[in-house]
């Protein structure tokens, strides 16, 4: 793929030169049609409404200007009062922005940072407290923020609203409309939009103030470097071996789909056949879609299986094709998704698969679009797939995700250990008829103890209510220490299960529903030693009931059976 940029330096624009450094540092020396338009008024301080497709350069042109009138005030940071305001419709578009924003912003001694749903709050609310000079945010969590009272748009002095016409798409204009009542009258603002329909003209005229406007590409005009193909296959399966095979080669590919499901599907599907592929859609977590996107971004996965919303906003170069899996029903769709190829200069190829029974659908679809191509009846070996796929990429499988925490593993209970394979039932212990006799050197089992008096407890055999004497009532017995932090031989509330073994621990013939968790206090649950790594049990005495407890317990110094009395 070639570029093709203008002969315009962005030193000749009048670029600040830190951020002018950076972006050559970066490769970029030279603006972009929309960037060499709209940079000489922006930089002026004067309202702009930019009109450019996806893909024109628009962050640059509006995160240079930005930068550096908040470099120029000067004003110090306030908590909670950040100094200017980018509105994006997706939080991968906000993330992709705020990935180009942030080092121009760090040339000019400011921060940045992001807020949109799908996480958690905190981050953000921590960020906004420390102070930030410029925030880049959906409108929806940031409407929450303001009405939770963590931030306030009296100080901002620059509001952008970029892709205003997929806000308007997605029924975000009344929530823009309200932030954008909220910020200064006097402000600088930038609106950058492919359309003016759908409502996007009546922010204009509300909320500009005589703006400069420059239109590099309407939402129609195509892209010099952009090559459409409409491919049509007999079924069904000879598109899922077309697919297969277009999403095979050596460059960076993104196909889109209709639904969550079938992108999800489809990148299984070619990750098992070697093709290294990550999905992208609305199911995803934000900690997810990240990664996906950066095993993308680094070429770890070289095919993109996205959804329309998923992914609007997602740039990464070198994206040499785009497959529409499932033709969009909407020209603009196609458009937005084209638009991730032939970006900023750079050529790439469009190619739409398409069923008999969808051609009068699709052509349709190309003709509002202004995308004149003919269709071609092709299989997956047709000499015009074969030549645009190029070069096949050998078979690789991406490597499995580690989770970021490991689960700890559940550790054995007592029984299990002791060799008792009777393990303990499951109910309320006591009121089933006791508990079996245990071994005179063990601990007790809640069983025994509400025999003895507990919550409803029945009687039950003089064995059973022994055993319970001696060693402890499970919740408070008055010899041999409680469950809840006895000194000598008491179990814990729910004591070990199992029973009948030389480590001690009665068995629970009745069982209890609280007593078996591992979590809840009682039962097994491991107790970490620093000398014998977890034991089974939570209570014990000696070498004979596990780890034991220090220290008393409020509950422990109650008469034995009256604890559960209520």
């Amino acid at each position: 793929m070639t570029a093709t940029p203008s002969d315009i330096r962005f030193s000749d624009l009048g670029v600040p030169a830190p951020m002018a450094q950076v972006l050559a540092q970066q490769g970029k020396e030279t603006a972009f049609p929309i960037q060499a338009d709209t940079l000489p008024d922006s930089l002026q301080g004067k309202d702009v409404l930019g009109r450019g497709r996806t893909g024109s350069g628009k962050t640059i042109a509006f995160a240079i200007p930005l930068a550096a009138r908040l470099a120029a005030s000067r004003r110090p940071r306030r908590a909670g009062r950040p100094r200017a305001l980018v509105l994006a419709p997706t939080r991968e578009l906000a993330t992709q922005i705020d990935a180009t924003l942030a080092p121009l912003a760090k040339s000019m001694g400011l921060n940045t940072t992001t807020i949109f749903g799908g996480v958690g709050q905190g981050r953000q609310v921590d960020a906004l407290r420390g102070g930030v000079d410029v925030v880049v945010a959906c409108p929806g969590r940031l409407a929450d923020l303001m009405q939770q009272g963590h931030v306030s748009l009296g100080d901002i002095e620059v509001t952008v609203l970029d892709e205003a016409d997929h806000m308007a798409d997605m029924g975000f204009l009344p929530g823009v409309t309200k932030i954008m009542q909220a910020t200064p009258e006097k402000g600088q603002r930038l609106l950058f939009s492919a359309t003016l329909d759908n409502g996007v003209d009546k922010l204009v005229k509300k909320f500009l103030h005589d703006p400069v406007m420059h239109s590099v590409d309407d939402e129609t005009s195509p892209v010099e470097a952009m090559t459409h193909h409409l491919f049509e296959v007999a079924d069904a399966d000879a598109k899922k071996d077309l697919v297969r095979t277009l999403a095979s080669g050596t460059g960076r590919r993104i196909l889109f789909m209709r639904t969550k499901h079938h992108a999800k599907r489809l990148a299984k599907q070619l990750s098992s056949q070697g093709i290294p592929a990550v999905d992208l859609q609305g199911n995803l977590s934000q900690g997810a879609r990240e990664r996906n996107l950066a095993k993308f971004s680094s070429g770890e996965a070289l095919v993109l299986v996205a959804t329309d919303v998923a992914a609007r906003g997602v740039h990464v170069d070198r994206v040499e094709l785009v497959v529409h899996v499932d033709p969009p029903t909407e020209h603009k769709a196609y458009l937005h998704r084209s638009g991730r190829t032939a970006r900023a200069g750079s050529s790439g190829d469009v190619v739409t698969v398409t069923l008999p029974a969808e051609r009068r659908d699709v052509a349709q679809m190309m003709r509002a679009a202004a995308i004149k191509v003919a269709p071609q009846q092709v299989t997956a070996t047709s000499p015009a797939v074969t030549s645009l796929v190029g070069e096949i990429a050998p078979i690789r499988h991406l490597e499995p995700e580690q989770p970021a925490q490991q689960q700890r593993q559940r550790q054995p209970r007592a029984a299990e250990t002791a060799g008792d394979t009777a393990g303990r039932r499951r109910g309320r212990g006591g009121r089933s008829g006791g508990a079996a006799p245990a071994q005179e050197t063990g601990s007790t089992g809640r069983g025994s103890g509400r025999s003895a008096g507990g919550r409803g407890g029945r009687p039950v055999a003089e064995g059973a209510g022994a055993a319970g004497t001696h060693a402890g009532s499970s919740r408070g017995g008055a010899s041999g220490g409680s469950s809840r932090g006895g000194a000598s031989g008491g179990s814990l509330r729910g004591g070990a299960s199992g029973g009948g073994s030389s480590s001690g621990g009665q068995r629970r013939s009745g069982g209890s529903r609280r007593a078996s968790s591992d979590v809840v206090r009682g039962g097994s649950a491991p107790v970490w030693s620093s000398e014998g790594g977890y034991a089974s049990g939570r209570s014990g005495a000696g070498e004979s009931g596990g780890a034991r407890r220090r220290g008393g317990s409020r509950r422990a110094s109650r008469p034995a059976g009256a604890a559960d009395r209520h």
